[in-house]
């Protein structure tokens, strides 16, 4: 059985950029994909190390 992801674009990606992220969130998964290539590759991480590369990145 598959399930559509209901995806939205990251509050850090402006609407006439090149920089442009999409996220999904399907417990316990988060789901990354570029905005401009919604077919394209895509990344997904567990809540535990999805939190962690948010802590890292944040330099904490």
């Amino acid at each position: 059985m598959t399930t559509e992801l209901d995806w939205f674009k990251s509050s850090y990606s402006s609407n006439d950029g090149p920089d442009c992220v999409e996220v999904a969130i399907s417990h316990p998964t988060i789901h990354i994909r570029d905005s401009k290539n919604k077919e394209g590759a895509r990344l997904a991480f567990t809540g535990g190390a999805w939190s962690e590369f948010l802590e890292f990145a944040a330099g904490r």
